[in-house]
């Protein structure tokens, strides 16, 4: 499978901006994951399934992870990603647990991308460039902030992997800083 088409596919199902950058940033964060933890043959794969995570969520909330199978199939991904994509939503939205160590990657940085995202937004330079593990701490803590990113979910997600919170903290927010002007600029050349 292409990245085109799986781009294509997200765009497809998903029109609003937002849920475009979620996609691109997962994917990204994915991809970081994947060659930080030593699995850097698998990145486009680990990177695929960030890209491909959410392609049901915009038109289909209520089916989250149970239309994702039908989409999916347009453009040929195999179990694994199919997998892959349904185990994210494991315990809120779906039955299919994560069992490989990307599956709880993914289980566990997409809560967290949001809510480093949102953090961002709040900041002068609407970047997470200049953040450290401390800002996102702190709106971590308040749960007002971002209320619809599950502190829960990223606490058990860092548990599925044996990493301290901070730890998975630190590493979404490295794999950000390090993502984001290559993530702005696929989504103006891609929004126009």
């Amino acid at each position: 499978m292409q990245r085109q088409d799986a781009v294509k596919l997200v765009q497809k199902y998903n029109k609003e901006p937002f849920h475009m950058q979620h996609a691109f940033t997962v994917e990204a964060v994915m991809r970081w994951f994947a060659n930080e933890l030593g699995y850097g043959a698998e990145a486009d794969f680990w990177g695929l399934a960030g890209l491909l995570h959410d392609v049901d969520f915009e038109m289909w909330p209520d089916e989250h992870c149970k239309k994702a199978p039908e989409l999916l199939a347009e453009i040929g991904a195999d179990e694994a990603l199919v997998h892959a994509v349904c185990s994210h939503g494991w315990g809120e939205c779906s039955d299919v647990e994560p069992v490989l160590e990307m599956e709880k990657v993914l289980f566990a940085a997409d809560e967290l991308t949001g809510l480093v995202g949102a953090a961002a937004l709040m900041r002068p330079s609407k970047s997470t460039t200049d953040m450290e593990l401390s800002s996102v701490k702190k709106k971590f803590k308040d749960k007002k902030f971002a209320a619809g990113c599950s502190r829960e979910v990223i606490k058990d997600g860092a548990e599925l992997l044996g990493w301290e919170l901070d730890t998975l903290i630190q590493k979404t927010l490295t794999a950000m800083q390090q993502s984001e002007a290559g993530i702005r600029e696929e989504l103006a050349a891609l929004l126009g």
